[in-house]
């Protein structure tokens, strides 16, 4: 009798913020998403400098955390939500820790992506979710082993999850997912009439 199993695991974590930790004011966090976006210059102009669509801080304000305490307690729930995480993914990690290396706003407005890409010298990464309006863009992740797929078909359209060559998740308002940082990921265009997506992304780094 024929054997198939699936080997090489990619996992992807799907949870409701408040499922871990102390509970993170969704209100207050989404406010100070957006006053934060309207008083950083140096972001904005970064932004406008490198066609950036919307918003992110990620090049312009690296301490959030330090700077308002209501980032210092997501952080602390994110540092739930990763342990579990890693955990399952069975990680060695020798007496060291996984710990938040980064952590930045995202303000994608209607019309808006954000191109392919991968968070290298990290472990694992993630976004957590502060406003997902109607029509707000799912997160695409594509297989890590399309490039080496060569002369393969594509699947069928009702291809098993791990057999897809993308996964789209469309996330709520108050979730968190987490990754491995080097699976490949990009936001569809934001397809909400008037309203903007607002998320929080994260790289955890390994260290001592």
């Amino acid at each position: 009798m024929s054997d198939i199993k699936s080997l090489f695991a990619t996992r992807l974590y799907h949870a409701k913020l408040s499922e871990l930790g102390d509970p993170v004011n969704p209100a207050e966090l989404e406010n100070s998403c957006l006053v934060i976006a309207d008083d950083d210059e140096a972001g904005q102009d970064w932004c406008e400098a490198n066609g950036f669509p919307g918003y992110t801080s990620y090049a312009s304000l690296t301490d959030l955390p330090w700077r308002f305490p209501i980032f210092a307690d997501l952080v602390k729930v994110l540092d739930v939500h990763v342990a579990a995480f890693a955990q399952d993914l069975q990680f060695d990690l020798d007496d060291k820790k996984i710990t938040l290396d980064s952590l930045w706003i995202n303000i994608l407005p209607p019309g808006g992506i954000h191109t392919g890409h991968i968070h290298p010298h990290s472990v694992i990464s993630g976004t957590t979710y502060v406003a997902m309006p109607d029509g707000a863009s799912a997160i695409k992740f594509e297989d890590p082993r399309l490039a080496m797929m060569m002369a393969a078909p594509g699947r069928v359209k009702d291809a098993r999850d791990e057999l897809r060559q993308f996964i789209y998740v469309a996330p709520d308002m108050g979730d968190v997912l987490l990754w491995e940082s080097w699976l490949r990921h990009e936001v569809p265009m934001n397809m909400a009439e008037d309203d903007e997506r607002i998320s929080i992304s994260f790289n955890y780094g390994w260290g001592s």
